[in-house]
């Protein structure tokens, strides 16, 4: 049994050949989910998990890699967004404090705060926009 020559074996048609992926990229997925889990890390560090420190993990990333990575540039800009929304709604609960109120609200804050950014987390994994809900969006 002889082996065809290569000139003999026809080139590969358009239909063998798979399409580009769509949707984000590997690398972007993953700096989309670094962005979101970088708020988890900070309050791990630091023990504040709804203070201020939440919101400079994605704003690293953000800043580092807008440029050429559009799924990244909105991920990191919506949990920018968020964080600097629960560190807002945290001060007022502190506030709210001294009426007692801020006592139920702030737990039920951190637990919302948590469960959104693992969320979002996953979504940005799996090559999905997250929208955080309540989310004001400062940074367009």
């Amino acid at each position: 049994m002889s082996v065809p020559p290569e000139s003999a074996v026809p080139p590969p048609s358009p239909d063998d050949v798979p399409p580009p992926p769509i949707g984000p990229s590997r690398e972007e997925r993953q700096w989309a989910l670094f962005a979101h889990l970088s708020a988890l890390l900070a309050g791990l560090l630091t023990g504040h998990w709804l203070g201020v420190g939440c919101f400079i993990g994605p704003l690293i990333i953000w800043l580092a890699k807008r440029e050429g990575m559009p799924f990244v540039d909105d991920q990191a800009k919506e949990a920018l967004n968020f964080n600097i929304t629960v560190a807002i709604a945290a001060l007022v609960c502190g506030l709210l404090m001294f009426v007692l109120i801020g006592f139920v609200l702030l737990p039920i804050l951190g637990v919302l705060w948590l469960v959104c950014v693992i969320l979002a987390a996953i979504k940005a994994n799996e090559g999905e926009r997250y929208r955080y809900p309540f989310a004001l969006r400062f940074i367009k």
